[in-house]
C-alpha cells in the first residue's frame, strides 16, 4: 500500500521536506544551492516563491531571454530582412516582449555597424497599440494618460528607434462608408452571448493588427502571449467545441493569416514575466477594463486557482495540448535567402514542425479564421454556390462562431452582416466559392462514387 509523508511508518519520508510547508521548501532550496544562485553559484538568489528563488536576478533574466531567443531562432521567426510589428497592450507580457525584441534589434544594429561589408540588413521593428475606448467606454483622461505612458515607454528605448502606431479598433471600418464607431457598437450589441462578444472583439483586434501591418510594410506580427494565456485558451477552446482548430492557435508560428503571427513567449509563465518587470523596473500600463463574464472569465479564474495550488499546472496544460498535430501553416516557410546566415537556415530545418498533411485545411471560418473541420464542410453540400443567404453565410463559420456570435434569428443576420467589416464579408464570399471548389476533394472519403451503393 502506498504511503505518504503524514502516514509513513517506515521512515522512508524521514529526510523528505513537506511539499505543503513553504518554509521547508525554502530551506531545501537554500541547502541545494548553499544560499547561492543555482546557475552562477556567485550571487544570492532572488527572494520570492520557491520556483523563482533558484536563480539570482541576472540569471533569472538570462533564463527568460534564453527561452525567448531560442523560440525565435529555432522557429526562424525573424530574419534580417523582416519587418516586425509588436502588438503592445501595456501589460507585463507585451512589455517584456518589447524589451527582448529591442535587445535583439540593438544587437543586430551593433553587428551591422561593426561589420565591414555590412552584408546583413537589420530587421525593422514597429509597435502597435489598439485603442478600444469605444468598446470599454474608458474616461478620456485615463486613456490619454495611458497613451502618453505607452508613447514614453517606446520613445525611451535606446536606438534604433521604433515607430509607434496608436490605432482605434474601429479603424477596421476606415476604408468604408459610415461611422465606424457606430457600426462597431451595433455589431457588438447584436451578439447576446457574453463569451461570443469577447471572442468577436478578439478577432477584430487581430484584424486591426493585420491592417496596420499590411498598410505599413510589416511582414510579421509578434504577440506577447505566454503559457498562462495559452493554457486558458486550451481549456476555453475545448469547452467551446473548437478542438479541431485548437492546434492552430497554440504553436510558435501561425501563418494562416496574411501576415504571420509569432508567439516567442510561449514558454514563459505570466508569474515570471511579472517578476522580471519588478526586478528591472520595466514600466507597465494598467488599462481599466471590465472582467470577463462568460466562459473566458470563468476559465481564467479556474486556471489561476490551479496555478496557486501547483505552479506547474499551466505548463502541464500547454505541454499536453502541444502533443496535438499542428497544421501545415504552423511554421515559417523555409528560408531561401542569401542574406540569411547558413546557421539560421540549418536551425530552421532542424526545429521546424513536421505536420501531418492529412490534417491540413485550406478552408477557414470567416469570423475567427479557424480551420474548418470536415463536419463543417459537409454542412455546405446542399447550399447554393454563389448565394449569400443566411444559411450560406452561417455555413462559412465554424460551429463555435455560429453558436456564440451569429444571431440565432435569421431576420437579424442581414443587419449583422451589414455591420461586419468588409474584409470579413469578402472573406465569407470568397471562402464559400473555395469551399465548394474544394469540398469534394476534402471529403472524398465520406462520399460514394457513382454506381456504388451503401452496402
Amino acid at each position: 500500500m502506498a504511503c505518504s509523508a503524514s502516514t509513513c511508518q517506515s521512515n522512508c519520508y524521514k529526510d523528505q521536506p513537506d511539499e505543503h510547508d513553504p518554509d521547508t521548501n525554502s530551506v531545501a532550496n537554500r541547502n541545494i544551492s548553499n544560499g547561492l544562485c543555482l546557475k552562477c553559484k556567485t550571487n544570492p538568489p532572488i527572494s520570492s516563491s520557491a520556483d523563482d528563488s533558484r536563480f539570482c536576478s541576472e540569471c533569472f533574466r538570462a533564463n527568460l531571454f534564453g527561452k525567448f531567443r531560442f523560440a525565435v531562432t529555432s522557429n526562424a521567426m525573424i530574419s534580417p530582412s523582416d519587418n516586425v510589428l509588436l502588438a503592445f497592450s501595456g501589460g507585463p507580457s507585451s512589455r517584456v516582449a518589447l524589451e527582448f525584441v529591442h535587445e535583439m534589434h540593438s544587437k543586430a544594429q551593433k553587428n551591422f555597424d561593426a561589420s565591414r561589408d555590412r552584408s546583413l540588413p537589420v530587421f525593422g521593428v514597429g509597435v502597435a497599440f489598439i485603442d478600444e475606448a469605444s468598446v470599454y467606454s474608458s474616461p478620456s483622461n485615463e486613456l490619454y494618460k495611458a497613451i502618453q505612458e505607452i508613447t514614453a515607454i517606446v520613445e525611451e528605448l535606446a536606438p534604433p528607434a521604433k515607430q509607434l502606431y496608436v490605432v482605434p479598433i474601429e479603424s477596421v471600418y476606415s476604408s468604408e462608408c459610415g461611422d465606424g464607431r457606430e457600426r462597431l457598437k451595433r455589431l457588438l450589441d447584436a451578439v447576446t452571448d457574453p463569451t461570443g462578444k469577447e471572442d468577436l472583439l478578439l478577432h477584430l483586434r487581430m484584424l486591426a493588427l493585420q491592417k496596420i501591418a499590411s498598410e505599413n510594410g510589416y511582414n510579421r506580427i509578434l504577440l506577447g502571449s505566454c503559457i498562462s494565456r495559452i493554457a486558458c485558451h486550451v481549456i476555453t477552446a475545448t469547452v467551446k467545441g473548437q478542438g479541431y482548430s485548437l492546434p492552430a492557435d497554440i504553436q510558435y508560428v501561425d501563418s494562416r493569416w496574411e501576415i504571420p503571427v509569432l508567439l516567442p513567449l510561449r514558454d514563459c509563465l505570466a508569474q515570471e514575466l511579472n517578476m522580471l518587470c519588478r526586478l528591472e523596473g520595466l514600466k507597465t500600463v494598467e488599462l481599466i477594463r471590465s472582467p470577463g463574464t462568460g466562459i473566458n472569465g470563468l476559465v481564467l479564474s479556474f486556471v489561476s486557482l490551479l496555478q496557486e495550488e501547483n505552479p506547474s499546472r499551466e505548463s502541464t496544460i500547454v505541454r499536453t495540448a502541444g502533443k496535438l498535430i499542428p497544421f501545415h501553416f504552423n511554421r515559417i516557410q523555409e528560408i531561401d535567402d542569401s542574406n540569411v546566415p547558413l546557421a539560421t537556415r540549418r536551425r530552421q530545418k532542424r526545429y521546424n514542425l513536421k505536420p501531418n498533411e492529412c490534417f491540413s485545411s485550406e478552408s477557414f471560418c470567416f469570423i475567427c479564421n479557424g480551420p474548418l473541420s470536415k463536419s463543417d464542410l459537409l454542412s455546405l453540400r446542399n447550399l447554393g454556390q454563389c448565394q449569400t443567404s443566411p444559411d450560406t453565410f452561417g455555413a462559412a463559420c465554424c460551429s463555435s462562431c455560429r453558436f456564440q456570435i451569429l444571431p440565432q434569428d435569421p431576420s437579424l443576420l442581414d443587419q449583422f452582416s451589414a455591420d461586419l467589416p468588409q474584409q470579413l464579408v469578402a472573406r465569407a464570399k470568397l471562402d464559400n466559392l473555395d469551399n465548394y471548389r474544394m469540398l469534394r476533394e476534402q471529403i472524398q472519403d465520406c462520399l460514394l462514387s457513382e454506381g456504388e451503393d451503401e452496402t
